[in-house]
C-alpha cells in the first residue's frame, strides 16, 4: 500500500520522516488515531473469544491436578 496506509511497525527508518509527514496532526486525525488505538487493543486484550474447546480442556486438568493433590496423602498410603 501507500506510505500512508503503513503501520509504523511497517516503515523502514529512511522512510519515517516522509510517513511522518503525511500523518495527520490535526485535532480530528489525532482523535481519530487514538480511537483506532484504543479499538485495536480492547479487540486484542479485552473482547477475546471466550470458551471452546481448549479452555474446557485446561479447566478439567487442573480440576484434575487440584484433586490429586488435595488427597495426595490418602492415595500415596
Amino acid at each position: 500500500g501507500s506510505l500512508s496506509e503503513r503501520h509504523l511497525m511497517d516503515v523502514r527508518l529512511g522512510e519515517l520522516p516522509a510517513w511522518l509527514a503525511s500523518c495527520d496532526f490535526s485535532p480530528q486525525g489525532l482523535l481519530g488515531g487514538a480511537q483506532k488505538a484504543w479499538s485495536n487493543y480492547y479487540n486484542k486484550y479485552i473482547n477475546v473469544r471466550k470458551g471452546g474447546p481448549a479452555g474446557i480442556s485446561m479447566l478439567l486438568a487442573g480440576y484434575c491436578l487440584l484433586s490429586y493433590s488435595w488427597n495426595y496423602q490418602h492415595i500415596s498410603k
